[in-house]
């Protein structure tokens, strides 16, 4: 089965949001003198609402001034993200699907205003054909198939001519989800979190030529 669709995730996936953010979260946690270890962190990857992080600081810490530390984390989150670039491979990858002519899309339950601001400064925003985001509705956040699923519908593809690209186990299962062939390409966040429900794990997309991934990714319908 030929595959025409390429389903992107965004953050850690695209670019590595999800070490800055655990990095500004860690700052915040060692402000008030406490550790946020990762393997507590690793419910919040890919999802809306699998951990609350400044519940979690008051557990630690007693009460907080929950306003300030947002903020100060928004900030910190901000400045960081905006330092990294695309992970290797991705330039690749995109230009390779529009030479082959294949849709592609960003699928996330992050927001669309935070995935538009990457993009934008990035230049990258005219490289894909759609973006689906979860924009703080838990009910359609990943683990939950839904915004697979509506990329697919707004591609006109099936589930069997696409290919998902994921970074978290939550990403994973959505992908699963929605009967999708799914790559995993772990970051320094994700990979030693189980992602062993991918039909794929590689360290990085650089490694993986997309004409390798269409061909493997065919041959296993």
């Amino acid at each position: 089965m030929p595959i025409y669709g390429l389903l992107f995730d965004f953050d850690g996936l695209l670019v590595d949001t999800e070490t800055t953010a655990l990095a500004a979260w860690r700052e915040m946690y060692g402000e008030h003198g406490h550790e946020l270890p990762l393997e507590v962190w690793a419910s919040a990857i890919g999802t809306i609402g699998g951990f609350d992080p400044l519940a979690y600081l008051e557990e630690l810490a007693g009460p907080i001034d929950r306003n300030a530390v947002l903020a100060r984390h928004r900030e910190r989150d901000l400045a960081l993200a905006d330092l990294e670039e695309l992970r290797p491979g991705v330039i690749e990858y995109l230009e390779g699907a529009e030479r082959r002519g294949l849709k592609t899309a960003i699928v996330s339950s992050s927001s669309r205003s935070w995935i538009d601001r990457h993009l934008g400064r990035l230049q990258r925003a005219e490289h894909f054909d759609a973006i689906v985001t979860a924009d703080s509705d838990a009910e359609r956040a990943k683990p939950r198939p839904t915004l697979y699923l509506e990329a697919l519908d707004r591609l006109g593809l099936g589930a069997d001519e696409a290919v998902a690209l994921e970074d978290s186990p939550n990403g994973v299962r959505a992908a699963k989800a929605a009967d999708l062939f799914c790559v995993a390409v772990p970051n320094g966040v994700t990979a030693s979190l189980g992602l062993d429900e991918a039909d794929l794990v590689v360290p990085s997309l650089a490694e993986l030529p997309l004409r390798e991934l269409l061909r493997l990714a065919g041959r296993d319908r």
